[in-house]
């Protein structure tokens, strides 16, 4: 039992990870009422942006330098705020594409984020390449230590830390702030929001931007999990959706919750049985939506706690 404990860390930091990419998924289904398919290419998009961050080209101008010069643990931090920062602001751009389409059947919403995800990708491959690459990592949580005869890996600690830290951010403010209340309000009736003076397309634009950022800080700290490939969007966005349904369209504990079951699951699967890894959150979804359909948690609004 104990040789499980690695692994279980392991599962319980993918989790945590799974759960911020799916959290943002959930916030633009909730408020946009669209199921947004470039949501993994912006994850992916978070990975390149903060690579680039991190390592600003050759550039001789002493700005770049002396940022150059700056630890790899400043560079590190520097990414975790501006990447996700400047991939919200692509995440803009496509929710003004996005507003010919609300009110009209979804299919139009669904075909323009399905085309953008290919153009990232395809634009993430023409700039960087097809070839994998990997993100340098603070002297910090580089190496593993060990305890009594296990060895544990400090990024995944870090990654476990980070993750909920930052799921505790959000809901405080889902919950405490005046903006987060609006969010809620936006995600159980929109009309009624503008109705009450609120302007229903800057709050579309915000959450949009918040949904995606969130998915590309998931992308930085899972970057040096998972690799940077231009395709990798596609491993994050398909648990993301198979996670809002586990834990009920409707919940944002039970969001957290599947995706912490997910990950263990498949950290398990791929300890013991790699070929099982990817079979096994399907199969736990089938196993809970067969008892439960609305999932674990089904509410009438994404983000009720």
């Amino acid at each position: 039992m104990v040789s499980l404990v690695p692994h279980l860390v392991n599962g319980v930091a993918l989790g945590l990870l799974f759960a911020l990419i799916a959290l943002g998924f959930m916030l633009i289904v909730s408020v946009m009422e669209t199921i947004n398919l470039a949501h993994g290419s912006f994850f992916a998009l978070g990975m390149y942006v903060a690579l680039v961050v991190m390592s600003p080209g050759d550039g001789t101008s002493a700005l770049v330098s002396d940022y150059r010069s700056l630890s790899v643990g400043w560079r590190y931090a520097i990414a975790l705020v501006v990447a996700p920062a400047i991939v919200g602001g692509f995440g803009m751009l496509l929710e003004l594409a996005l507003r010919r389409t609300y009110g009209g059947d979804a299919l139009y919403g669904l075909l323009l984020t399905f085309g953008a995800a290919l153009v990232i990708e395809e634009g993430i491959r023409a700039v960087f390449g097809s070839t994998e690459k990997q993100l340098s990592l603070p002297e910090a949580v580089s190496g593993a230590f060990t305890v009594g005869e296990l060895i544990y890996a400090k990024y995944r600690l870090f990654a476990c830390a980070f993750a909920a830290g930052a799921i505790a951010l959000l809901w405080l403010f889902l919950q405490r702030t005046p903006y987060g209340s609006i969010i809620k309000a936006g995600a159980h009736d929109s009309e009624m929001v503008r109705a009450l003076g609120i302007n229903l397309a800057r709050l579309r634009l915000f959450v949009f931007a918040l949904g995606v950022a969130l998915a590309a800080i998931a992308g930085i700290v899972m970057s040096p999990i998972w690799g940077i490939r231009p395709h990798v969007g596609v491993d994050a966005v398909v648990p993301a959706f198979l996670i809002i349904v586990l834990g009920g369209v409707g919940s944002f504990w039970g969001a957290v919750l599947a995706a912490l079951l997910v990950g263990i699951v498949v950290g398990l699967a791929g300890a013991y049985a790699s070929e099982w890894s990817l079979l096994s959150m399907y199969l736990l979804f089938i196993a809970v939506v067969t008892f439960r359909s609305r999932g674990l948690f089904g509410k009438k609004s994404v983000l009720d706690v």
